[in-house]
């Protein structure tokens, strides 16, 4: 194997013949992981070793494919006898394959474009995510408030689990895991999350501040902070649905791409962390956050502050959806009907005193 390697060799005690060499593997269903960034060069084939992390084509083209080669023993030179790979599975939860298909022979470039070889079969396996496949309970919440209100408005009750039921666990404020409950470093398989005791129990939490008015602009500011103790998110993305996306202006700390959903209705668009500085969303800590601002126009015409109209509808973290709190929850504007009624009695009082002197 080339660019990757399978976690157990099996019994390759009836194996004959490869000059005393044994297979890489002799399991009839390998579990296959990618190799770590800087395997050794004889190891590595194009587009490899990524350690298993890919990230969104928008955030990096060149980062969100893999690839690896193998080369499978007592084939026979009989195309007619190939057998068709089943049962695929990307052995993380959310994801389900479907059946293989054929597709195209997949061609490769030699003598630098001159001379192109083929593979003598390809097919194509599509894997599809689902939050409700992955876990029964959401994985991220939104919290809310803005500068024209004091009220802020905490993730929902039970958000993502709640204190008190059998098998939950959490930190509770100034403590620290105990090592015995942190997950050995080797372990590849999806770890529980351990969160911070809080009344939403979400492992990531976002909070949406609408930070100031100007005449023809308005400002938000993200932050994004992580609650799980357990967890560094690496190539992490936020995807937000908002009617004024489409005027978004200016990025401050975050990289953005806007995305085409409707037709050319542009409400929805996906954020991603700065390479180097902060892609990486590390464990609960005084470091477990990333936070930015954005500046959007106001359409006119379109632009309110009434009625939660400057939040979000919709927050997705990763792929998860993220629970919103009830709209009625929103934070809203001062009530100024209430002021122009306190001006009214003194506005009739001097004018019936007006008329009483002129007659």
């Amino acid at each position: 194997m080339w660019g990757a390697e399978a976690t157990e060799q099996g019994n390759c005690s009836k194996f004959i013949g490869g000059g005393g060499k044994l297979p890489h593997c002799c399991e009839k269903n390998p579990t296959i992981v990618d190799l770590m960034p800087g395997a050794p060069y004889n190891m590595q084939v194009s587009n490899c070793c990524k350690g298993g992390v890919l990230t969104s084509m928008v955030q990096d083209y060149s980062k969100s494919l893999s690839a690896f080669r193998m080369v499978i023993g007592s084939f026979s030179n009989n195309i007619t006898n190939i057998n068709m790979p089943f049962n695929f599975s990307l052995g993380l939860p959310g994801y389900s394959c479907g059946d293989p298909f054929h597709v195209p022979p997949t061609k490769f470039s030699h003598d630098g474009g001159r001379r192109f070889t083929q593979a003598l079969e390809t097919w194509n396996v599509t894997c599809s995510y689902s939050q409700f496949r992955s876990s029964p309970a959401p994985k991220c919440c939104v919290s809310l408030s803005s500068f024209y209100n004091d009220t802020i408005v905490p993730c929902p009750q039970c958000s993502c689990n709640c204190q008190g039921l059998p098998g939950t666990k959490c930190v509770k404020p100034g403590e620290t895991p105990s090592l015995l409950e942190l997950p050995p470093t080797h372990v590849t398989q999806e770890v529980p999350p351990l969160v911070m005791c809080s009344h939403h129990m979400c492992p990531i939490r976002v909070h949406w501040h609408v930070k100031q008015s100007y005449r023809q602009y308005w400002r938000v500011k993200i932050t994004i902070t992580n609650l799980n103790f357990v967890k560094n998110y690496s190539q992490w993305n936020l995807v937000v649905q908002h009617p004024n996306l489409q005027s978004l202006t200016q990025v401050f700390s975050f990289s953005y791409h806007d995305l085409h959903q409707y037709g050319n209705i542009n409400d929805t668009g996906m954020f991603w962390g700065i390479q180097y500085y902060n892609d990486m969303l590390l464990v609960s800590g005084s470091s477990g956050n990333v936070q930015s601002e954005i500046l959007l126009r106001k359409d006119p015409g379109h632009f309110t502050f009434r009625e939660g109209w400057a939040f979000p509808r919709r927050i997705s973290f990763n792929a998860d959806e993220c629970v919103m709190p009830l709209p009625d929850d929103y934070p809203r504007l001062p009530n100024s009907r209430g002021h122009s009624s306190t001006l009214t009695p003194p506005l009739i009082f001097f004018l019936s005193l007006f008329s009483f002197a002129f007659l």
